[in-house]
């Protein structure tokens, strides 16, 4: 009997296919884990409050950080996933030598309605064991936010975040990093 395994790619072999013509121009696809994630489109729900968090956390930042918008981040050789937002260091290259690792991340963003289980199971994990110490969730769904904070792996192996708080979409909460910085989460969450 043989076993059939399906093959996983590194970073440098997806590139390449993408260089080969490999995805169309308008494919939304990441490499998660050494496989090919198809992304799911995008809502007008998810669009408006990607569009209302990025213009938020601009004027917040402003020059302390760079703020990242379904941008590549490097996890180790198997994984460069797209997360809806990122708060990077600054760097003189603006990544223009590679794409951020995550050394360089102070937070990643995911905003999820159809994708909410992906986002807290595969994406937590994966956040998680490489080390990037804050992730958040704007959770479509329930209409609040997911804060994540603290990783660690447990004695399974398994890996996550130690702390979880919840913001409702009519308060405040502090940027990682920068505690001066306040996002008011009402000018984020579209009202529907």
């Amino acid at each position: 009997m043989s076993l059939t395994t399906p093959k996983r790619f590194t970073i440098a072999e997806y590139h390449r296919l993408a260089e080969l013509g490999f995805f169309k121009e308008n494919d939304r696809v990441e490499l998660i884990k050494g496989e090919i994630i198809q992304m799911a489109a995008k809502g007008t729900l998810h669009s408006v409050c990607s569009t209302r968090l990025y213009r938020e956390l601009i004027k917040l930042v402003a020059e302390q950080a760079i703020v990242r918008g379904q941008e590549p981040i490097i996890i180790g050789d198997d994984s460069e996933p797209e997360p809806d937002l990122a708060i990077v260091r600054n760097r003189a290259d603006e990544y223009l030598e590679a794409h951020p690792s995550p050394s360089d991340v102070l937070l990643v963003i995911e905003i999820s309605n159809s994708t909410l289980k992906y986002d807290r199971d595969v994406k937590l994990s994966l956040y998680a064991e490489a080390g990037i110490s804050d992730y958040w969730i704007f959770n479509l769904v329930d209409n609040y936010l997911e804060c994540y904070s603290k990783h660690y792996q447990d004695l399974q192996g398994k890996f996550g975040y130690r702390h979880k708080f919840i913001y409702l979409s009519n308060e405040s909460v502090n940027l990682p990093y920068f505690t001066d910085l306040i996002l008011d989460l009402s000018k984020v969450f579209p009202e529907y």
